[in-house]
């Protein structure tokens, strides 16, 4: 014999009378890699996401979206359609993204400053940096 262990090799091995053998599928889970930071890997893709920066409209910029905001109130019982391009705030961190959105217009909540549109849509006011609508045509002068 030349190994510590030679007088043992050959022995089968020992098997408990109490407890039965453990499936092989569960004695690999036991030495599967695990999170030491549960959440970690959460956090860095929500670092990761981009978002926007919110753009300021120009004075003149603003004056034309507020008169072609004007124009789509007075037909608004005609429930115009209308493409609304709005800035979308970010819930968990600074910074949003620019949406488009088209449908027809159902309300205007005045003291909430929203436009309602008739799939439920709520846009803030506020938050809109461009308007299109079939309305506008030959009622104002387009740039």
């Amino acid at each position: 014999m030349s190994g510590r262990y030679d007088d043992i090799i050959h022995l089968s091995h020992p098997t408990s009378a109490k407890h039965p053998r453990m499936p092989m599928a569960d004695r690999a889970a036991q030495f599967s890699p695990f999170s030491a930071l549960s959440g970690h890997s959460a956090a860095i893709a929500e670092t990761a996401r981009l978002t926007d920066r919110r753009v300021e409209l120009e004075e003149d910029d603003r004056a034309e979206l507020d008169r072609r905001l004007g124009l789509l109130l007075e037909h608004i019982r005609e429930r115009p359609e209308v493409t609304v391009i709005w800035f979308q705030p970010d819930e968990r961190k600074e910074g949003g993204m620019y949406r488009t959105t088209t449908g027809c217009l159902k309300r205007h909540r005045e003291l909430e400053r929203t436009l309602v549109l008739e799939d439920g849509t709520e846009i803030p006011m506020g938050d809109i940096v461009g308007l299109e609508s079939s309305c506008f045509h030959g009622k104002m002068q387009i740039e």
